[in-house]
Parts: structure tokens; sequence; C-alpha cells
């Protein structure tokens, strides 16, 4: 039960170990677990931004495309910045910030097609846009979606299942996204992000041969779509 914008105002623990969670809003969830995303705020309390003259905004240092904030000699990166808070996407700034002011190079953080990962079980990988955001990007976009007992999961008869999408810019047939709920998603994830950041196809993706049996073959053997969006 994953509930957004959601702000409990007490979790119980119950007799028999469950948990009784209630929101300010006086609704209860009953449940065996609770995961509680609060966010995050930038740790700037201590940087005295106003006295350098450095914008910020709830806790957030603005920077442009090369990471430089209102003041020419101040740059800012990593999750201070509010862009994409993962621990390679602040190398990649870094790196491409370096690179940029002492390696003779003009490289931006291109932060599109940044894959990630959700480590639960099973694991939730993915890269690109979702369905919802490349409706409302690119407009006309073919969906492709498959849900299956993985093997693994087939003979002992377990309640799992893995889930694959694959979402693609119809005029252009590029694959924008790809999303799996799986066990090791964010391996394979990890790897299909190559492709997508280098424009791949989905016939390039229909061209591939699968490795058999795995759950990832899955990606390339996807033949008929689910559904299509037009203009939005």
């Amino acid at each position: 039960d994953i509930q957004f914008n959601t702000d409990p105002k007490e979790i119980q623990k119950n007799a028999d170990g469950s948990y009784t969670v209630i929101t300010h809003d006086g609704k209860t969830v009953e449940c065996d677990a609770v995961m509680y995303a609060t966010g995050r705020k930038g740790k700037v309390d201590k940087l005295n931004l106003d006295a350098a003259g450095v914008k910020s905004e709830n806790s957030f240092i603005e920077v442009d495309e090369h990471s430089q904030t209102n003041v020419d000699n101040i740059y800012a990166v990593g999750d201070v910045t509010d862009r994409i808070a993962l621990t390679p996407v602040a190398l990649m700034e870094g790196h491409s910030l370096a690179d940029t002011l002492y390696g003779g190079m003009d490289r931006k953080c291109d932060h599109e097609f940044v894959a990630s990962t959700v480590f639960s079980t099973p694991e939730i990988g993915t890269v690109g846009y979702t369905e919802e955001e490349a409706a409302e990007k690119f407009k006309d976009i073919t969906v492709y979606k498959s849900k299956f007992r993985a093997m693994k999961h087939s003979f002992p008869k377990s309640e799992t299942y893995t889930l694959f999408k694959i979402i693609v810019d119809t005029k252009t047939d590029k694959v924008v996204g790809v999303h799996a709920a799986t066990d090791g998603a964010g391996e394979i994830i990890q790897g299909v992000a190559i492709a997508v950041k280098m424009g791949a196809t989905k016939k390039e993706f229909d061209a591939t041969i699968g490795i058999h049996p795995t759950s990832a073959e899955e990606l390339v053997t996807m033949r008929s779509p689910a559904y299509k969006y037009e203009n939005g």
C-alpha cells in the first residue's frame, strides 16, 4: 500500500507485532511494516550563503547547467543543488565541473536517462521517463508491458511476479524509458541504461537475441504493444 503525500502523525506497535499508522488527516492504516520516505533538505545552514550573495531556495543552491551559482566564482554540486540526489550523479557533476574548470573542456553533466534502483523485494529498477512524463514530453508514445512469474518462482509456486515496461517515442522509435520490478532489477537496468542513453530504438532492442532462461530476455522479446498514447 503506497500512499503519496501522506504525513504520519503516530505509529503504534500492536501486541501481535503489527503496526497502526495514524495520519495527520485522521486516517488509519494497518500494516506489518512501515517505510516512511521523508525527503531531504540541503545541508547549507553553516555555509553563510547570504554573506556571499549565493541564491538558494528551500535549502537548495540554485545552479545552471555548468553547476555555477549566481556568483561567478562559486559552484555547487551534489545533493545541495536539488537536481538528482544520487551519489553517482554527484560524482559525475563534480567530474564534469573539474573537466570544465581545469581540463580545458566545456562539459555539462547530462541529467537525462539516469538509472536508479529501489532495493526493495523485489527490486525496482528504472531509467528514463515514466509513462506520464513521456506522454507529456513526446505526446505519441507506445508502451510495451509484460508481467509474469519468473522460472525460479514458478517451480515453488511463489507469488513473486516480475514486471517489465518499455516506453517508446512513437515518432522516432527511440526507447525513452525502461522500468523493471524483479530480482536483480538494478543489475539489469544498469546495462539497459547504456543502450537507452545511446539512443537505442525499439527495433534495435528487437534485433538483440535474448539469454534464455532469464527474466531480462523479456526486454528483447516483447513485440506487441500493451497500449498507445496519441497527443499525450
